[in-house]
């Protein structure tokens, strides 16, 4: 397994088939419909105007295993040294220990990004997910109560978040 950049040309049709499916099987996301192929040229357009990560994992044949990205967590100006990030795995790659190596990336390139602030929102019965971010030095921020109904019950979100000690000289505006 190696880590890469993922481009819309070579992994979007996989970041799609792990999007949809974790869609239609999990909590994961909090969405309904699969999503379309047409929606993966705007969301990879957004991540790259902003500078923002797209990390695979790849095994030995370039078949992609799983990513990490974050985007914005809030529209507003003074929200800049915050993300939002999301992990997603190939449903027959999970519990492998992908999940660690991905955020951990996440983490390294948010440094260099000068993110202050990583903010993850996980389902609060993903317990796996929990565990994960904390032993990566993750704290629970606090849970909104049946924030989502999905599969016919209300869901807890759940955040996590972890102060990075960067940027070193945040300014305002």
């Amino acid at each position: 397994m190696k880590l890469i950049d993922c481009t819309e040309d070579a992994h979007a049709g996989a970041i799609l088939a792990i999007f949809n499916e974790a869609i239609a099987n999990s909590t994961a996301l909090y969405d309904y419909r699969p999503r379309a192929p047409e929606s993966m040229a705007p969301w990879f357009a957004t991540k790259r105007s902003n500078g923002f990560p797209v990390i695979g994992a790849v095994d030995e044949h370039g078949t992609l295993l799983g990513f990490a990205s974050y985007g914005t967590f809030r529209a507003w100006p003074a929200y800049k040294y915050t993300v939002e990030h999301s992990i997603y795995i190939h449903h027959a790659q999970r519990g492998r220990g992908l999940g660690r190596v991905l955020l951990q990336a996440l983490v390294e390139a948010a440094q260099t990004r000068d993110v202050h602030t990583m903010v993850g929102g996980i389902d609060a019965q993903n317990s796996a997910s929990i565990a994960l971010h904390q032993r990566l030095g993750f704290t629970h921020a606090g849970t909104i109560r049946e924030a989502g109904f999905k599969f016919g019950r209300w869901l807890d979100l759940a955040f996590y978040q972890r102060t990075l000690p960067t940027p070193r000289a945040p300014v305002d505006g």
